[in-house]
């Protein structure tokens, strides 16, 4: 029960990009969410329903009892959260239960439970309930959730362009009212009469089923209208520009995370890091495409942003996913490669190129001194069988003309 709940928790939350079986589990899920999404709109077409109605409840059933499964396994595989697993079997579920997405889940089981409670003629409502399964859609779109993120992190903003919004709103009905109450008691004979044209107006909607009549009217209504502009842009530009925050914080954590995990650059503080995760290039292949042959020079190093590598080795192959990285060594000593790269999919790389963190170390003697101790750390393991660099590797000339750090000395003990 163990290992299953394990791999259970693999496929549906632990998100690893190269688990082939996780990704196609989450790529059905995306799938059968758009399908009942489609069939909840289709089902409000007279002609359909009748000609395939019945046909189309039969699936919309067999879906909810899907998300059901989906729902039940999720709260099964809740103690192995990380963040949860303190709690115990039965307060890691419930605090599980609580989270946003977890209620999201429970709102698309929610039309599965209400057929067999409500009578038939309620029965179209669920429609509506249905289409609350798109929300399920966060849990898969990264873009999503960093907008999401981003319109909460912007909430006070966002509630202060409200309150300007409902300003311009209340001074424009109000102007109105003074000035058209008289001309056009129907529809300036009040405040909240006149809040329909500001409303209308300051969104630049403008439906033209009430209009001034008076010059005064007209004047108040033009400048209404040039006012909407900038009331429309203040929170589109808020949301935007959050949303770019969060997108690259996110991208950089992600790109930081990995230049971190590379032992050559483990022992560096975050800004070190930091410096180098910088440096780093976007380099996109196609499926079968070739990254690196064996034999030909080695300058770079690449880290897998997506998508899936296949390193062709005289021992065998080897399949690197996200998070993965090869070619770290290449950036200290010039050498060969040992293996061919190729593209098992699209994917995208990230590059670390040698010129131009030797560049970096030039300028932060400390950054190379760290550097330098670790490759060198890393090569005494190797002569000691601790890796599988050859003699030719490790005798390979230097490519960064720096000096060597005196902090560390390896001595070879091998036998003369």
């Amino acid at each position: 029960m163990t290992s299953f709940k394990k791999r259970l928790y693999r496929l549906l939350e632990d998100g690893r990009e190269n688990d082939h079986a996780a990704r196609r589990v989450t790529r059905l899920l995306v799938a059968l969410v758009l399908v009942t999404v489609a069939i909840s709109v289709l089902e409000t077409v007279p002609a359909i329903q009748a000609s395939w109605g019945r046909h189309l409840s039969d699936v919309q059933l067999g879906l909810g009892f899907v998300f059901l499964a989906e729902y039940l396994c999720r709260l099964l595989v809740a103690d192995l959260h990380p963040p949860l697993r303190r709690y115990g079997p039965v307060g890691s579920r419930l605090r599980y239960a609580l989270q946003p997405m977890a209620i999201i889940d429970l709102l698309a089981i929610l039309p599965l439970l209400l057929v067999f409670v409500l009578p038939v003629t309620a029965l179209p409502a669920l429609a509506v309930l249905r289409l609350l399964r798109f929300l399920k859609l966060l849990r898969y779109s990264p873009a999503l959730r960093s907008l999401a993120a981003a319109m909460a992190g912007e909430k006070r903003a966002l509630a202060a362009s409200f309150l300007i919004v409902c300003g311009v709103i209340l001074v424009a009905s109000t102007l109105m009212y003074l000035v058209e109450h008289d001309e056009q008691p129907d529809v300036f004979g009040s405040i909240p009469l006149a809040a329909w044209w500001a409303v209308t107006t300051a969104t630049t909607t403008g439906y033209g089923d009430v209009v001034p009549s008076t010059a005064l009217g007209k004047m108040i209504a033009g400048l209404v209208m040039m006012t909407g502009y900038a009331l429309l842009a203040l929170p589109v530009g808020i949301i935007a520009s959050a949303f770019a925050r969060e997108v690259h914080s996110r991208d950089f954590v992600v790109t930081w995370s990995m230049v971190s995990r590379v032992p050559l650059f483990e022992d560096l503080k975050a800004g070190e890091v930091a410096e180098v995760a910088k440096l780093l290039r976007s380099h996109v292949v196609t499926a079968g495409e070739l990254i690196a042959e064996r034999g030909e020079a080695a300058h770079c190093m690449y880290f897998v942003a997506s998508g899936e590598v296949e390193v062709t080795m005289p021992s065998g192959i080897v399949q690197l996913g996200e998070g993965a990285y090869f070619g770290e060594m290449a950036l200290l000593r010039q050498r060969r490669h040992l293996a061919t790269v190729r593209a098992v999919e699209r994917t995208q790389l990230l590059v670390l190129d040698a010129a131009s963190l030797k560049h970096l170390m030039r300028q932060n003697p400390e950054l190379a001194r760290r550097i330098q101790n670790e490759a060198q750390a890393r090569e005494a393991w190797a002569r000691q069988g601790g890796g599988d660099l050859t003699e030719e590797e490790l005798h390979q000339p230097e490519a960064l003309d720096l000096p060597p750090p005196h902090s560390v000395h390896v001595k070879d003990e091998r036998p003369a």
